[in-house]
Protein backbone atom coordinates (compact mmCIF):
# COMPACT_ATOMS: atom_id res chain seq x y z
CA UNK A 1 0.00 0.00 0.00
CA UNK A 2 1.00 3.51 -0.50
CA UNK A 3 1.27 6.28 1.68
CA UNK A 4 -1.17 8.87 1.66
CA UNK A 5 -0.29 12.47 0.60
CA UNK A 6 -0.24 14.47 3.94
CA UNK A 7 -0.98 18.14 3.32
CA UNK A 8 -0.35 20.90 5.70
CA UNK A 9 -2.35 23.01 7.20
CA UNK A 10 -1.13 26.39 5.21
CA UNK A 11 -1.97 24.48 1.55
CA UNK A 12 -5.25 23.52 2.36
CA UNK A 13 -6.23 26.88 3.10
CA UNK A 14 -5.02 28.08 -0.14
CA UNK A 15 -8.26 26.72 -2.00
CA UNK A 16 -8.62 24.72 -5.25
CA UNK A 17 -5.75 24.60 -7.27
CA UNK A 18 -5.36 27.17 -10.61
CA UNK A 19 -6.65 24.95 -12.97
CA UNK A 20 -10.07 23.79 -10.75
CA UNK A 21 -10.84 27.95 -11.18
CA UNK A 22 -10.43 28.17 -14.41
CA UNK A 23 -12.53 25.64 -14.91
CA UNK A 24 -15.32 26.85 -12.51
CA UNK A 25 -14.87 30.36 -14.26
CA UNK A 26 -15.35 28.80 -17.99
CA UNK A 27 -18.35 26.79 -16.35
CA UNK A 28 -19.82 30.16 -14.95
CA UNK A 29 -19.01 32.28 -18.01
CA UNK A 30 -21.30 29.64 -20.28
CA UNK A 31 -23.75 29.71 -17.50
CA UNK A 32 -24.47 33.09 -18.12
CA UNK A 33 -24.51 32.81 -22.04
CA UNK A 34 -26.76 30.10 -21.37
CA UNK A 35 -28.99 32.51 -18.99
CA UNK A 36 -28.98 35.49 -21.81
CA UNK A 37 -29.97 33.01 -24.48
CA UNK A 38 -33.28 32.07 -22.50
CA UNK A 39 -33.49 35.24 -21.04
CA UNK A 40 -33.78 36.76 -24.89
CA UNK A 41 -35.81 33.76 -25.62
CA UNK A 42 -38.33 34.07 -23.53
CA UNK A 43 -38.65 38.05 -23.85
CA UNK A 44 -38.91 37.08 -28.04
CA UNK A 45 -41.88 34.64 -27.08
CA UNK A 46 -43.83 36.95 -25.12
CA UNK A 47 -43.47 39.53 -28.08
CA UNK A 48 -44.91 36.81 -30.04
CA UNK A 49 -47.74 36.34 -27.95
CA UNK A 50 -48.41 39.79 -27.46
CA UNK A 51 -48.10 40.90 -31.47
CA UNK A 52 -51.74 39.49 -32.69
CA UNK A 53 -53.04 41.12 -29.74
CA UNK A 54 -51.97 44.44 -30.39
CA UNK A 55 -52.78 43.79 -34.24
CA UNK A 56 -56.18 42.71 -33.70
CA UNK A 57 -56.89 46.04 -31.27
CA UNK A 58 -55.47 47.58 -33.82
CA UNK A 59 -57.36 46.48 -36.51
CA UNK A 60 -61.03 47.05 -34.10
CA UNK A 61 -59.80 50.53 -33.44
CA UNK A 62 -59.36 51.56 -37.16
CA UNK A 63 -62.08 49.33 -38.55
CA UNK A 64 -63.45 52.32 -39.79
CA UNK A 65 -60.88 54.12 -41.72
CA UNK A 66 -61.94 53.12 -44.58
CA UNK A 67 -65.72 54.71 -44.14
CA UNK A 68 -64.36 57.66 -42.58
CA UNK A 69 -61.68 58.36 -45.47
CA UNK A 70 -65.16 58.17 -47.83
CA UNK A 71 -67.63 60.06 -45.77
CA UNK A 72 -64.86 63.56 -45.55
CA UNK A 73 -65.82 64.74 -48.86
CA UNK A 74 -69.44 64.41 -48.07
CA UNK A 75 -68.83 66.73 -44.93
CA UNK A 76 -67.11 69.00 -46.43
CA UNK A 77 -69.77 69.50 -49.16
CA UNK A 78 -72.46 69.71 -46.58
CA UNK A 79 -69.96 72.72 -44.62
CA UNK A 80 -69.60 74.59 -48.55
CA UNK A 81 -73.27 74.43 -48.79
CA UNK A 82 -73.90 75.71 -44.92
CA UNK A 83 -71.05 78.58 -46.07
CA UNK A 84 -73.16 78.94 -49.19
CA UNK A 85 -76.33 79.51 -47.30
CA UNK A 86 -74.52 82.21 -44.92
CA UNK A 87 -73.80 84.43 -47.75
CA UNK A 88 -76.83 83.86 -49.46
CA UNK A 89 -78.61 85.06 -46.14
CA UNK A 90 -80.73 81.62 -46.39
CA UNK A 91 -81.86 80.41 -43.20
CA UNK A 92 -85.15 78.39 -44.02
CA UNK A 93 -85.94 74.96 -43.45
CA UNK A 94 -83.48 73.38 -46.75
CA UNK A 95 -80.71 75.00 -44.59
CA UNK A 96 -81.78 74.22 -41.23
CA UNK A 97 -82.18 70.11 -42.63
CA UNK A 98 -78.54 70.40 -44.22
CA UNK A 99 -77.53 72.10 -40.71
CA UNK A 100 -79.39 68.98 -38.81
CA UNK A 101 -77.75 66.14 -41.30
CA UNK A 102 -74.14 67.72 -41.14
CA UNK A 103 -73.85 68.03 -37.26
CA UNK A 104 -75.83 64.42 -37.20
CA UNK A 105 -72.78 63.06 -39.62
CA UNK A 106 -70.32 64.63 -37.18
CA UNK A 107 -71.26 63.01 -34.06
CA UNK A 108 -71.41 60.38 -35.76
CA UNK A 109 -67.91 60.18 -36.60
CA UNK A 110 -66.83 61.72 -32.90
CA UNK A 111 -69.00 58.36 -31.48
CA UNK A 112 -66.22 56.31 -33.54
CA UNK A 113 -63.37 57.72 -32.19
CA UNK A 114 -63.07 60.52 -35.50
CA UNK A 115 -62.38 63.89 -34.53
CA UNK A 116 -61.87 67.54 -35.83
CA UNK A 117 -58.12 68.67 -35.98
CA UNK A 118 -58.24 72.04 -34.16
CA UNK A 119 -56.05 74.42 -36.35
CA UNK A 120 -57.31 77.81 -36.57
CA UNK A 121 -54.85 80.03 -34.63
CA UNK A 122 -52.47 77.38 -33.58
CA UNK A 123 -49.09 76.75 -34.69
CA UNK A 124 -48.03 75.08 -37.53
CA UNK A 125 -47.55 71.20 -36.92
CA UNK A 126 -46.54 69.80 -40.13
CA UNK A 127 -47.88 66.11 -38.63
CA UNK A 128 -51.30 68.04 -38.38
CA UNK A 129 -51.16 70.48 -41.15
CA UNK A 130 -50.23 70.95 -44.58
CA UNK A 131 -49.58 74.45 -45.56
CA UNK A 132 -51.34 75.10 -48.92
CA UNK A 133 -50.46 79.03 -48.77
CA UNK A 134 -49.10 81.74 -46.77
CA UNK A 135 -50.75 84.16 -45.92
CA UNK A 136 -48.51 87.89 -44.86
CA UNK A 137 -49.93 89.27 -41.41
CA UNK A 138 -48.70 91.21 -38.53
CA UNK A 139 -51.88 89.93 -36.49
CA UNK A 140 -50.31 86.53 -35.75
CA UNK A 141 -47.05 85.29 -35.16
CA UNK A 142 -45.18 83.71 -37.83
CA UNK A 143 -45.84 79.89 -38.85
CA UNK A 144 -49.43 80.30 -37.29
CA UNK A 145 -52.17 78.82 -38.87
CA UNK A 146 -54.46 81.82 -39.74
CA UNK A 147 -57.20 80.13 -42.09
CA UNK A 148 -58.28 76.50 -42.47
CA UNK A 149 -59.22 75.49 -45.98
CA UNK A 150 -59.78 72.14 -45.31
CA UNK A 151 -60.29 70.98 -42.31
CA UNK A 152 -58.38 67.89 -41.07
CA UNK A 153 -59.71 64.89 -38.98
CA UNK A 154 -58.23 61.83 -36.73
CA UNK A 155 -59.03 59.05 -35.82
CA UNK A 156 -58.07 57.93 -32.46
CA UNK A 157 -54.38 59.01 -32.66
CA UNK A 158 -53.74 58.71 -36.38
CA UNK A 159 -54.10 61.45 -38.68
CA UNK A 160 -57.09 60.61 -40.82
CA UNK A 161 -56.68 63.72 -43.15
CA UNK A 162 -54.38 66.75 -42.72
CA UNK A 163 -56.06 69.69 -42.26
CA UNK A 164 -55.60 72.12 -45.68
CA UNK A 165 -54.13 75.50 -43.92
CA UNK A 166 -53.04 79.47 -44.65
CA UNK A 167 -49.93 79.99 -42.23
CA UNK A 168 -48.83 83.29 -41.49
CA UNK A 169 -45.57 85.57 -42.37
CA UNK A 170 -44.75 88.24 -41.22
CA UNK A 171 -45.69 91.09 -43.54
CA UNK A 172 -43.45 93.40 -45.75
CA UNK A 173 -43.09 96.71 -44.63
Amino acid sequence: MSEPEMTTPGEAADGPAPGDLEALRAKAQERDQYLGMLQRTQADFENYQKRPRRERDDERRFRHLDLARELLPVIDNLERAMDAAKKAGETGPLVQGVSLVQSQLVDLLRRHGITRIEAQGKPFDPHLHQAVMQQPTNDAPPNTVVQVLEQGYMLHDRVLRDARVAVSVPAEK
